[in-house]
């Protein structure tokens, strides 16, 4: 076993880290890992809580992210999500060929920690029936696929078997082991045409406060007019009034033997495969009975305000925190706000990973027009192969760091350190569409905050606010295109233009330097049209457009006016100039007739015009003269063609393509 620097890294699966069940397994798994010198790295989603199918989705997949094989180990508290997760995890630990330990659940031939939930359920029905001479028990349950609730729903059936009374299906409320759970199977109790229950048999102590607490709202004293027992002994249960009549579980001894088995497992052990913890009923308050006080009062009261006290400063930051970072017009400045409070959870490291794709992906037609993807192409599930990382603090400070692939899960995961590692992998998602997750380390807040998980899902809702912003910003500039680019060509259409040269073109009218417009007309695309078809003449429009662009050298701005004309616009050009630039596009057509393949040639005729605009001109007067000079030179075109065909000097001019 490691003495020195931690040699082990075991991950550990769970979900809705705020409830006392899983924090006391956890707090067992941490007191083994300190005592051994053991890192534990934490796969933490909060499903099932806000009834909503896609956000469920978004947390768990987070469960996605580790590449098991990165690990000595895996510690599953399976009993906090589905079987059909468990199974998948199940799957993917196997592969990787890891040893493995499930609390509560048994997964195929993994270590299986459980504990004897029966008896003591047993026990404490048992104790109703003789000790209260209770013969109308109801029962609130648990999921119907959770292992541990159907154990205990199977007590429940069998002590009411062995003394003859019938089981009843309207005394049974299927609920979830939710708060709620409680106040709804009681309004289903007050509604059902059954006599009231003298006692109330719960799965576990969160709902039978709930429950409890639902009575005293309707009249009904708890343990005066119905006895009530829960389940788990969890804090609130026993310092609740009335205590309640619980069963105590043995969860920090279960979390800190499956961190041991995988130690010993690692270390060449040979083990027993199942180990079974007793539980033990606790008779209180809730039913009639007391055993002690519990707690000392003034300790009590003490923790109480200590807690109430921690509750309203991590309220006040999260609020100063989710206000900040809505506010953000940047990136940049969300990624500086985020970092002042990343500093005030009081961890060691912290780092935000965000998917490649975490903003928008793009998508690219065939004529080069880009647009952005629609949401339902986002990730949904698993990671982008590439992570971003703005943030990565450690040793004291905030680093540069490199993108990595999500494979590696994180760069620093197993780093050599004297310091044991708790380290907490949080997702961050919108509904379904995942963003990436971010990871804290030594902190005691994911554990010790009521606030954690509000913490978490505003980092997530700023993220989307921004992402949204940065999305309507992306839109803004598609519509700019479809305003100023020509959508067949990809260069300025007349909008583009307008707004692209009447700058330039007031700077010349102040400083006096000359200006080139040319005209540039297709010749013969009606005939292109007309022959070959409209895809050919759009593609030979497209090719005018490049040869027009590729030819200019310095900065000039070319524009399709409409149709099969387009246009050049050029600062301090001379004749000479203007004449080289014509010469570049007569080479490229030359060059493209040549090479093309195609059963028709590509021509433009061209004029210019250059001068030093006037204080009251305007750059579309340059156009119309250098239209006018392009239209002699397509009447010369027209005329030289006229003559090669031997035709009268009286038949009209062909000007169809102009």
């Amino acid at each position: 076993m490691p003495n020195n620097k931690p040699d082990f890294t075991i991950a550990v699966i769970a979900s809705g880290i705020d409830e006392e069940y899983q924090q006391s397994i956890l707090r067992g798994i941490h007191r083994y890992a300190a005592q051994h010198q053991v890192n534990i790295a934490h796969f933490i989603a909060f499903g099932g809580i806000l009834s909503n199918p896609d956000y469920d989705q978004g947390e768990y997949n987070i469960f996605e992210l580790p590449e098991f094989s990165k690990f000595d180990g895996a510690i599953l508290l399976s009993n906090t999500f589905s079987g059909e997760l468990a199974e998948s995890l199940y799957q993917k630990i196997q592969a990787a060929g890891i040893p493995a330990v499930s609390i509560d659940r048994e997964l195929g031939d993994f270590y299986h920690i459980g504990i004897h939930n029966a008896t003591a359920m047993e026990q404490i029905i048992r104790h109703m029936i003789e000790k209260h001479g209770v013969k109308r028990l109801n029962f609130i349950s648990g999921p119907d696929d959770n292992t541990e609730n159907m154990e205990r729903f199977a007590a429940y059936t069998k002590v009411l078997q062995e003394y003859h009374i019938p089981l009843e299906p309207e005394r049974v409320y299927h609920g979830t082991f939710r708060a709620k759970d409680g106040r709804r199977a009681v309004k289903y109790f007050m509604q059902s045409q059954l006599e009231f229950p003298q006692a109330i048999i719960c799965a576990n102590d969160t709902m039978a406060i709930s429950a409890v607490i639902a009575m005293e709202e309707q009249g009904i004293c708890v343990p005066d007019d119905v006895l009530v027992s829960g389940f788990d002994n969890i804090y609130n249960a026993r310092h609740f009034s009335p205590a309640l009549t619980t069963v105590e579980r043995p969860l920090m001894q279960s979390g800190a033997l499956a961190c041991e088995l995988i130690c010993r497992h690692c270390a060449g052990e040979e083990l027993e495969r199942v180990h079974q913890l007793n539980a033990v009923p606790i008779f209180s308050e809730s039913c009639g009975c007391s055993e002690s006080d519990g707690e000392d009062i003034t300790v009590y009261k003490k923790h109480s305000y200590q807690r109430m006290e921690a509750t309203a400063r991590d309220i006040s930051r999260h609020n100063q925190m989710a206000c900040a970072l809505v506010a953000c017009d940047t990136f940049d400045q969300y990624i500086r706000s985020l970092k002042q409070f990343v500093l005030k959870a009081g961890c060691e490291e912290f780092y935000l990973c965000l998917n490649d794709n975490w903003h928008t992906k793009q998508i690219h037609h065939e004529n080069g027009y880009t647009g952005v993807l629609p949401s339902e192409t986002y990730t949904t599930k698993g990671y982008c192969n590439r992570m971003q990382m703005p943030i990565a603090y450690y040793d004291g400070r905030f680093h540069n760091q490199e993108s990595f692939t999500s494979d590696d899960i994180l760069p620093r995961l197993r780093i050599e350190s004297d310091r044991v590692r708790k380290m907490y992998f949080i997702p961050l998602h919108f509904r379904e569409h995942c963003m990436g997750y971010f990871v804290i380390v030594n902190s005691e807040f994911p554990l010790s905050s009521a606030m954690f998980h509000a913490w978490s899902i505003s980092i997530s809702n700023s993220l989307e606010n921004f992402r949204k912003l940065l999305c309507l910003d992306e839109v803004v500039q598609e519509l700019d295109k479809l305003y100023a680019i020509d959508s067949l060509t990809g260069i300025y259409n007349r909008n583009g233009f307008k707004r692209s040269s009447g700058l330039i073109f007031r700077k010349c009218i102040e400083e006096q330097r000359t200006v080139m417009v040319m005209f540039a007309d297709m010749d013969g695309l009606k005939s292109i049209n007309d022959n070959f078809g409209h895809k050919a003449g759009d593609h030979a429009i497209r090719s005018i457009a490049t040869i027009l662009q590729e030819a200019c050298l310095d900065d000039e701005i070319t524009c399709r006016f409409g149709g099969d004309e387009f246009f050049i616009f050029g600062v301090d050009y001379s004749e000479e100039k203007a004449v080289q630039l014509r010469n570049r596009i007569q080479r490229a057509l030359d060059i493209c007739n040549q090479h093309s393949g195609r059963e028709y040639q590509l021509s433009v005729s061209l004029g210019a015009c250059i001068t030093v605009p006037k204080p009251d001109s305007t750059v579309f007067q340059l156009i119309t003269i250098a239209d006018n000079k392009m239209y002699e030179e397509k009447k010369k075109k027209s005329l030289s063609k006229y003559l090669k065909q031997g035709n009268c000097w009286d038949t009209p001019l062909d000007t169809d393509n102009r």
